[in-house]
């Protein structure tokens, strides 16, 4: 059986996300309808962009997944990583800090998903 991981994420309007991300990573879509968008992240691994689920959150329910960034090197391409989202407007919600596994920051896309980037394992 072969296998991939799909890290899907609601948002609002796929195309607009994809746009987002897309700048963010410095890729293209690898695949696109009008309401669903992928990001071939590598082996076996995607991001989906799925838009129009909204109808069933809760919104009194909090978000507790993220997207997470693993980078292979290590705190100067995480502080130039930091710096060039800030220049580009994306909304940081916790700046570069310590957690044990080294260091990381938080960002949130146009709705509210959480991306952390941090050290590859």
């Amino acid at each position: 059986m072969t296998t991939s991981v799909v890290s899907i994420v609601y948002v609002s309007d796929a195309p607009a996300a994809a746009r987002f991300y897309g700048d963010l990573l410095g890729m293209s879509p690898s695949f696109e309808t009008p309401g669903y968008i992928t990001f071939d992240l590598g082996p076996s691994a995607d991001l989906g962009l799925w838009s129009g689920q909204f109808e069933d959150l809760s919104p009194d329910v909090p978000r507790t997944s993220e997207v997470c960034l693993a980078i292979d090197d290590g705190p100067d391409e995480l502080d130039a990583i930091f710096t060039r989202w800030q220049s580009k407007g994306v909304t940081i919600l916790r700046e570069p800090h310590d957690l044990g596994f080294g260091l990381t920051f938080l960002a949130a896309d146009p709705d509210g998903n959480r991306i952390r980037v941090a050290p590859r394992g």
